[in-house]
């Protein structure tokens, strides 16, 4: 299969009703655009994840707010980003840990699973922005 570059920006009502259809959206956009390689599960978990953060969080499930959304699938990657118009939070304190792995805060936990499941997860604009990433397996005949 050879994977071309594609892009699409989403829009979605930051209010919990609204995430089913705000997920299923973004996955029907990317399960044409991925090859056997995307771990699709590990990707719909994250996104889920990121969508709640930006609802709850960024929102305080107000359908008045808006959760942006953008995805680009490539040969080397595919990037969803998610913003909300939330102030953000401090992303160090929210994924301390101790020892054990165990967190620490009240909050976090969705950004420990994020990272163990996405090749690349970074925050910006103060945490009211993240970027996942999946990375492609670099096909033998390349490498």
């Amino acid at each position: 299969m050879v994977l071309e570059r594609n892009s699409k920006e989403f829009t979605f009502p930051g209010d919990p009703e609204s995430m089913v259809a705000a997920r299923q959206a973004v996955m029907d956009f990317i399960q044409p655009h991925s090859s056997e390689e995307l771990d699709e599960v590990s990707v719909l978990l994250a996104l889920q994840e990121a969508l709640v953060n930006a609802v709850l969080h960024g929102c305080h499930n107000d359908p008045s707010k808006t959760v942006y959304c953008s995805v680009e699938s490539d040969p080397g990657a595919l990037t969803i980003i998610i913003r909300d118009p939330g102030p953000g939070f401090d992303v160090d304190a929210a994924i301390q840990s101790n020892q054990a792995g165990a967190n620490m805060t009240e909050h976090g936990r969705g950004i420990v699973l994020m990272r163990s499941l996405m090749d690349e997860v970074v925050y910006s604009n103060g945490g009211s922005e993240v970027q996942l990433r999946k990375l492609r397996a670099v096909p033998s005949s390349i490498a």
